[in-house]
Formats: C-alpha cells, sequence, structure tokens
C-alpha cells in the first residue's frame, strides 16, 4: 500500500495531461506526490490516437505536434469550397504515441510522480481519502490510498440523455505515387461523401505532405458501421470524390465518440472526481475534446496545489451545453440537414469566430449572431421541446 497527495487513474490523455500539470508547479508551490495508474500491456492499452485542437503557435506541446495548419477548408454538398484562415490559431495534429513520449520524458524526470501498471476494479472513498483496488499483470492484489483520486476511465453506460448519437470514423493515413494533396490547407468536412438515411457523414484530410495524409471517413449517426462498410466508404472518398491514383495504406485509426446532452457528473465521491470525457470534457456538438481537458487540467491542478478541493470545473458553459442539446436533437430527427447546416455555418461566420464559438470561448453577442445563422424556425421548434423529452440512459 502506498500513500500519496494523488491518484490517477488512466495514462490517456486526461490523466497524463493532469499528471504533466501536477508535476509543474508555480513558484513557490509544494510538490505534491503523485501516483498514475495504467493498465498493463495487453487488450486494455488502447490503440494509437490522433487528436486535433487549435490554440496560437508557441503552445506548450508544439514541438510534438506532428503538423499544424493555418487554413481551414470545408466542401458543401454541392462540392463549393469555402477556406478560412484560422489567426490567430493554428489547426494542431497531436498522435498520442507523441504525446505520451513527451510528458511521459518530463514524468521520468521528476521525483514526485510514480507510475503503477494494474488493471483498476475499484476507485471509492475511504476515511481521510481514496483508495484504488486493481491487480497487477501477474493478478497480484494492488491497494493505492491518497487525498485524491481521479479516475478518467469511461462508465459502461453513458449518462441519461434526450439525444445520444455517435461520432464514428476511420481513417487511412495513406501515401501516393502522385503528388495529391495540399500540405498548407486542412480539409475540415467534406460532404461530398453519400449521405447515410439517419444522421450526416463527411470526410477529413489532414495532408502531411504532397504525398501523405490523414484520410478519415466520418459519420454522425445513432450506431457505428462494421469495419467493412467503413472500408468500402474510404474506397468510395479516396478513388471517386479525391482521385487519389495509386496509394497505399501505412496506418489505419478507427475509434467512437458519444455525442450526448448527458450530464456527467465530474464527482463521484467525496475525494473521488471524473476527468476527460467522462468528466464532460468532449464538446457535444463537435466530438473535440483535447483542448478542454487542458482547461480541466490546470484548473484542477491549480486548486490542488493551493490547497483547495479540486473539484473538475465544467468544462463547457451552460448555454453551449443548451445549444448543443438543440443541434443533436435537431440533427436526430432530421428536421436539420446536417451537411447544409454545416457548410452554411461556415461560409457565413469567419473561421476565427466560429472555432471560437466551437470551444467554448465565444461571447454571448457572437453566440446570438452564430444562432441567427442556422434554420431558426426549426431550431426553435426543437428548443421548445426538449424539456418534455425524457431523459434515457445508453449502453457504450
Amino acid at each position: 500500500m502506498r500513500d500519496a497527495d494523488a491518484v490517477i487513474v488512466g495514462a490517456g490523455a486526461a490523466g497524463l495531461s493532469l499528471a504533466h500539470r501536477l508535476c509543474a508547479p508555480a513558484p513557490g508551490a509544494g510538490t505534491p506526490r503523485v501516483l498514475l495508474v495504467d493498465a498493463p500491456p495487453g487488450p486494455l492499452t488502447p490503440r494509437e490516437r490522433t487528436w486535433c485542437y487549435w490554440e496560437a503557435p508557441g503552445g506548450a506541446l508544439d514541438s510534438a505536434l506532428t503538423a499544424s495548419w493555418d487554413l481551414l477548408r470545408v466542401h458543401g454538398p454541392d462540392g463549393a469550397a469555402t477556406t478560412g484562415r484560422l489567426a490567430p490559431f493554428r489547426y494542431k495534429m497531436l498522435r498520442s504515441r507523441d504525446f505520451e513520449e513527451l510528458v511521459g520524458a518530463r514524468l521520468s524526470g521528476h521525483g514526485g510522480v510514480a507510475r503503477v501498471a494494474a488493471t483498476v476494479e475499484s476507485v471509492r472513498d475511504v476515511t481521510g481519502g481514496a483508495e484504488v483496488r486493481g491487480r497487477d499483470a501477474a493478478g497480484r492484489p494492488v491497494v493505492l490510498r491518497a487525498r485524491w483520486a481521479f479516475d478518467s476511465r469511461p462508465g459502461g453506460r453513458l449518462p441519461p440523455a434526450r439525444t445520444t448519437l455517435q461520432q464514428h470514423f476511420r481513417g487511412w493515413f495513406v501515401r501516393t505515387r502522385q503528388p495529391a494533396f495540399d500540405p498548407t490547407t486542412a480539409d475540415l468536412m467534406d460532404f461530398r461523401t453519400p449521405q447515410p438515411a439517419h444522421g450526416l457523414s463527411f470526410g477529413y484530410v489532414l495532408p502531411l505532405s504532397e504525398h501523405t495524409a490523414l484520410v478519415e471517413y466520418t459519420e454522425f449517426s445513432r450506431r457505428v458501421l462494421d469495419t467493412a462498410a467503413y472500408e468500402r466508404a474510404l474506397h468510395h472518398y479516396t478513388a471517386r470524390v479525391l482521385r487519389l491514383g495509386g496509394f497505399r495504406v501505412t496506418a489505419v485509426e478507427q475509434g467512437a465518440i458519444p455525442m450526448t446532452d448527458g450530464r456527467f457528473p465530474r464527482r463521484a465521491g467525496r475525494a473521488v472526481f471524473r476527468i476527460g470525457t467522462a468528466g464532460g470534457a468532449t464538446r457535444a456538438s463537435t466530438g473535440y475534446t483535447f483542448a478542454a481537458v487542458q482547461r480541466q487540467s490546470a484548473h484542477i491542478a491549480a486548486a490542488l496545489l493551493a490547497g483547495r478541493p479540486p473539484l473538475p470545473p465544467p468544462a463547457h458553459a451552460t448555454r453551449h451545453r443548451a445549444m448543443d442539446a438543440v443541434l443533436l436533437r435537431a440533427l436526430d430527427s432530421g428536421r436539420v440537414d446536417g451537411a447544409e447546416f454545416f457548410t452554411g455555418l461556415f461560409r457565413a461566420v469567419p473561421t476565427e469566430r466560429l472555432l471560437r464559438f466551437l470551444d467554448g470561448r465565444s461571447r454571448l453577442w457572437e453566440d446570438l449572431a452564430i444562432g441567427l445563422r442556422t434554420p431558426v424556425l426549426p431550431m426553435l421548434r426543437t428548443a421548445a421541446e426538449l424539456p418534455l423529452l425524457p431523459r434515457r440512459a445508453t449502453v457504450r
């Protein structure tokens, strides 16, 4: 049994970000003792992922970025392209392996952080703090105690919600024989894909050079597809839409992100908190999470180092969560055509302003102005019916 100031369960984006913040305290602050718990290598080890976010150049993680872009492009269903400049932001691409290496190197040189390999079975309150129980790779019991516990594991069920969609995708890292990409511009949404009967679909292209890119097929819908369906969609998109010609696939990634208006509890006990997606960091209308995780981690670390209860803050403002709930319901009900909706926003709203809105940093008057650029009557009808709808739990 070991004692610490904080035990962090999970060494993904949320866990590593919080550990990193806690090992870099403000001048004059004490150095907390931190235990970072991750599953041993095996079936619980997550596959490599790609995280994207936008911020000004010179961020703390810039040295680990795979690429970044000043320009974003959206293709409407009619094929017309809208390109916007992000200044003062850049759109940044970070691979999980590079993030883990960067943060891991910093943690390894810090005496206050110890890493523990264990499959966690329970996280609960005990007298004086929190207790984490699990088993190591050999099956032996592991018991850890700390003043506070931060749990990033996803639950088996999503919180009760009026609307729950999935943002699900499969992506190919491709290398083409001939130059095929513009490395100055990322394609955020390309709606030249066949649209499903329910929800919406789009292509997503992050060019790394003239010959290499991450090309993804994404859907917002109630259910994920099987691998064969994603493969058919990617073959169609690369051959019929992008017309890449000859290429080879060098790596694959696949995933699903819940898009829900359910309320994620940030507290699971007197001394136990939920962080990351498990603590509501994912923006319901877009699936973006990484930037909110960084803000959440900074707030928690500042509170803990100052001796305050480190309750994670709401990742997104109440009005933005309300707007997301309306959009999700409008998309799910079919009142709003998703492809036309997002295309219209990017054509009508300056890119920098729209990205601040999507990141939850816009002001009220900007939110109202953006709202007027949406199909107002269907959105008002949807907003009026939301209070009457029941909330239902959904199995992941």
